[in-house]
């Protein structure tokens, strides 16, 4: 997992409240269990004015002009800001994978649903509670200024404009946090530990060596 510790990035705004997962990434696509290759049809029936099933070349699909992230200026954006409840609904890891492989780093949004808050840290994407203020905020400054970037400190647990005239603390657990910034999902964690398992697999077939002949059959 890639590691977070002070990202800067262009901010794309997604101004809906209650965005499902099934809206993030929907359910067709979910046969595959890559991690990768879900960012072309993350928001799809959104993004696109057609049917969109796994194998096709979106690259000749019709986009959605009305949608928001279609708009040329959002291209290359890193961090995605979003209003209440985001990422509600089922608790498919997809949708953090689609977010991340499209090229989302960072979320901010007043609040999100449990499951999918907890699946993005698991998978390397920073989801970050700011108060409805805030975000209401950060709503004028995208909407009024073309190319409009925060600058997010992970370490300090500080969003702030590119030029640091105003700032918004967040909150995060520390392990999360020690997570995120040192890029360790779960099997990163295990592996950190990986020649006390090789010592104690050892040991466990000196002890019990009929355990040897059982995974060799």
């Amino acid at each position: 997992m890639q590691s977070l510790t002070v990202h800067r990035g262009l901010v794309a705004a997604l101004d809906r409240a209650n965005v499902d997962t099934d809206a993030i990434i929907p359910k067709q696509f979910l046969k595959s269990i890559k991690r990768s290759g879900f960012g072309p049809n993350l928001f799809d029936e959104w993004r696109y004015l057609d049917h969109g099933e796994p194998g096709m070349d979106n690259s000749r699909r019709p986009l959605n002009p009305d949608f928001a992230l279609n708009q040329p200026r959002f291209k290359g954006a890193s961090v995605l800001l979003a209003r209440k409840n985001f990422g509600c609904g089922s608790s498919r890891e997809h949708a953090p994978w689609a977010l991340e492989d499209f090229g989302f780093r960072v979320l901010i949004a007043p609040s999100y649903a449990d499951i999918f808050f907890n699946n993005c840290f698991k998978n390397g994407v920073l989801p970050i509670r700011l108060s409805e203020a805030d975000v209401d905020w950060l709503f004028h400054q995208v909407n009024g200024f073309v190319g409009f970037e925060l600058v997010i400190d992970l370490p300090q647990q500080i969003v702030s404009t590119s030029d640091g005239s105003r700032s918004f603390p967040f909150e995060i657990d520390d392990f999360r946090k020690y997570c995120l910034t040192n890029g360790l999902d779960e099997i990163g964690l295990t592996l950190r530990h990986a020649d006390r398992i090789r010592e104690f697999e050892a040991r466990r077939l000196v002890e019990q060596p009929w355990l040897g002949q059982m995974l060799s059959t």
